[in-house]
């Protein structure tokens, strides 16, 4: 089956949905920028899913350690095994009792997963699949049927913008207001330990109750509640949860909606990444982490040759008269203020992954001054948050 092309032809979708109809075996190159993932099918179901740029924290031994099935001496210890014998890392972990088979099963497990439904934020890229045996250890894997995949992933998809305006950051932390009902508490998977029932619900045939309800806290939930101590981050708890980063942050929303947990905003240091099929960080997206001097620049030399304009015409905010006594300087550099402040929205909106609901807002993150949102007017800027973009008008003079 010749299967070659761009994803802006033919998206992550379809290309799963024909391998998985035509119960093709074989292995689906993808391409994006500096990433490059293998997907390997075995009559149709997805059966590995190997990242050429995995990072370091996403690869089998570190999400060991982060989970804390595993210890740093022990992976150090096992990886230099590796080097002399070239042994598979699993292999060696499960013969010197580092982890039980079905621990490590289960990361397998997650690890794929986690790989596969990343795919569905990609909107560029090239593939090609290419046919042929594909080796896997059935033992290790339960395969993915390409339907389910599908399934999961747009639920994933639609689900992820509710869930980061609540869980905007891997910074955040939490703090507990109230204990979960009895019920839910002892629920069976509820504990951090037993994860069989959650492995199971998620990639077998059983139908997780409440699955795409935000409202329902169940056996997640419980899990998760039990991880959200004080000043544990959000990456903290998705690492040692091992229900992989949509279904924890999925969690963490049900509880503070549910009022039995508060989110903690971290410090501004800490807001680079975000979460989601799209939460790499601003770094990775714009491309510097000058983003937002370099974006307001633009605007202000625009408005910097006005400055020695401004000095003349400018009176005190408090006096009744108009800030400019020629209103065509006054609607000039208004034009340049009404830019800085489309553009301060769009860095809030890269940062946080919304628009304000309030312009004061800009003036908190230290993205604009109190001036900035008046000046050169007396009244302030009439601005709403209009479905998924906002409007922004000057004031009536």
């Amino acid at each position: 089956m010749a299967l070659k092309g761009t994803l802006k032809d033919f998206g992550i979708a379809d290309i799963l949905q024909l391998i998985g109809h035509q119960t093709k075996t074989g292995v689906l190159h993808l391409v994006a920028k500096d990433e490059e993932v293998h997907v390997a099918f075995s009559n149709g179901s997805i059966v590995r899913a190997d990242s050429a740029s995995r990072k370091q924290r996403d690869r089998l031994g570190e999400m060991l350690v982060h989970a804390g099935i595993l210890t740093r001496d022990q992976l150090d210890e096992a990886l230099e095994i590796q080097k002399r014998t070239l042994q598979r890392l699993g292999d060696l972990l499960v013969g010197k009792h580092f982890v039980a088979v079905e621990q490590l099963k289960e990361m397998v497990q997650l690890q794929v997963s986690e790989t596969i439904y990343r795919l569905f934020g990609w909107k560029s890229g090239t593939y090609e699949f290419e046919q042929g045996a594909v080796e896997f250890d059935p033992a290790m894997v339960t395969p993915l049927r390409s339907e389910s995949v599908l399934m999961e992933g747009f639920r994933r998809v639609d689900e992820w913008p509710k869930i980061r305006a609540v869980i905007g950051s891997p910074a955040m932390t939490f703090v507990r207001l109230a204990e979960l009902p009895p019920e839910v508490a002892k629920a069976p998977g509820g504990g951090k330990d037993d994860v069989d029932v959650d492995i199971d619900a998620a990639f077998g045939e059983e139908k997780r109750a409440g699955k795409g309800e935000f409202s329902t806290l169940g056996r997640n939930e419980a899990r998760v509640f039990a991880l959200a101590e004080p000043g544990r981050t959000v990456q903290e708890i998705i690492d040692r949860s091992r229900l992989g980063e949509f279904e924890t942050c999925k969690a963490l929303c049900n509880l503070v909606g549910g009022g039995k947990l508060q989110a903690i905003a971290p410090a501004r240091a800490a807001r680079g990444e975000r979460l989601g099929p799209l939460g790499r960080s601003l770094r990775e997206r714009i491309g510097s982490g000058l983003t937002r001097l370099g974006m307001t620049a633009v605007v202000g030399a625009a408005v910097l040759g006005l400055s020695y304009l401004l000095d003349a015409q400018q009176v005190a905010e408090s006096s009744g008269e108009a800030p400019f006594a020629d209103r065509t300087i006054a609607h000039v550099v208004g034009d340049g203020q009404l830019a800085r402040i489309h553009v301060a929205l769009a860095v809030h909106r890269l940062e946080q992954g919304r628009y304000p609901d309030r312009l004061e807002e800009l003036q908190t993150e230290g993205l604009l001054t109190a001036r900035d949102l008046r000046y050169p007017y007396r009244s302030r800027y009439y601005y709403r948050r209009d479905g998924g973009g906002y409007v922004l008008l000057p004031p009536i003079e």
